[in-house]
């Protein structure tokens, strides 16, 4: 009985249920709810304090850091630096000493030797000169589109002189043979290249010489006397192609000999049965 009353909580004839009691739950609840707002408001609601001085000196040495790898790395291409300027004053030291110290007494240029060496050349004559064109520009070119580049560059040779409005006489080896026999003979070549330009009756080149004379302006200084065209004018006879059918053979090719009774060839023109233009070719 002593045992039952110890566990179910009797004692001096009251009747106790210790784990019943309302009042102590409530209690026990109570307090345990107080102790936990208690450490919610200690640990959260409490804000900490900010260390001014810790966070300050945490930001020096993180920039000390980064001065310190950026002065690794600027030191490292210093090194770099000095060690090619190092190899380049060596080379320098070997291979330029004979030059000279005075910049006024460099050598020239390639491009400018060529540019003059183009100008003193034809002023002092090459040799090569083409008789009875002493007062006129022949140019030879074909008007074949065969070889793309030789085109292009009669073209561009033909436009060029087109552009000062001076007078050509345009001689067109395509359309008659007997240019192209004239120019070899003049050159003393078998192969010559395409165009080919003489100005005054003096030889002065193809389409490489000309654009080069034109660019330095050399070549406005050669032009100068040299008769020039109307603004646009056009040779109304054979439109600017220097050639028209044979008036003999009508571009035949053939007379009838009355006197033989037989067709004879056509001496007065070319393979093609064309002839210069009385207006423009002469």
């Amino acid at each position: 009985m002593a045992e039952l009353e110890n566990v179910v909580g009797f004692s001096s004839g009251k009747t106790r249920f210790s784990f019943f009691n309302r009042s102590l739950t409530l209690n026990s609840n109570s307090n345990s709810k107080s102790t936990q707002a208690e450490s919610f408001q200690k640990h959260h609601l409490e804000q900490p304090t900010l260390n001014r001085s810790d966070s300050m000196s945490k930001f020096s040495n993180s920039m000390e850091s980064v001065k310190s790898v950026g002065n690794s790395f600027t030191g490292k291409v210093k090194k770099l630096c000095n060690f090619f300027e190092s190899r380049k004053a060596s080379s320098r030291g070997s291979g330029e000493a004979s030059l000279p110290s005075s910049p006024s007494k460099l050598k020239p240029t390639k491009s400018m030797d060529s540019d003059s060496g183009l100008s003193s050349s034809f002023s002092n004559g090459s040799g090569i000169r083409l008789p009875g064109t002493e007062d006129r520009i022949v140019v030879y070119f074909t008007s074949l589109r065969g070889i793309r580049r030789t085109y292009e560059d009669c073209y561009s040779v033909r436009m060029i002189f087109r552009g000062f409005g001076v007078w050509v006489d345009e001689r067109d080896i395509s359309m008659d043979s007997a240019y192209k026999k004239e120019l070899q003979s003049v050159l003393g070549q078998k192969n010559v290249s395409l165009p080919q330009v003489f100005i005054r009756g003096k030889h002065v080149g193809g389409a490489d010489v000309i654009n080069n004379l034109f660019e330095v302006g050399e070549l406005a200084k050669i032009l100068e006397g040299i008769p020039k065209r109307k603004p646009g004018f056009v040779c109304e006879t054979c439109g600017d192609v220097r050639f028209v059918p044979c008036m003999d053979c009508s571009g035949s090719r053939k007379i009838f000999d009355e006197d033989e009774g037989i067709l004879k060839r056509c001496s007065e023109c070319n393979e093609n049965g064309l002839i210069r233009c009385p207006d423009c070719g002469s």
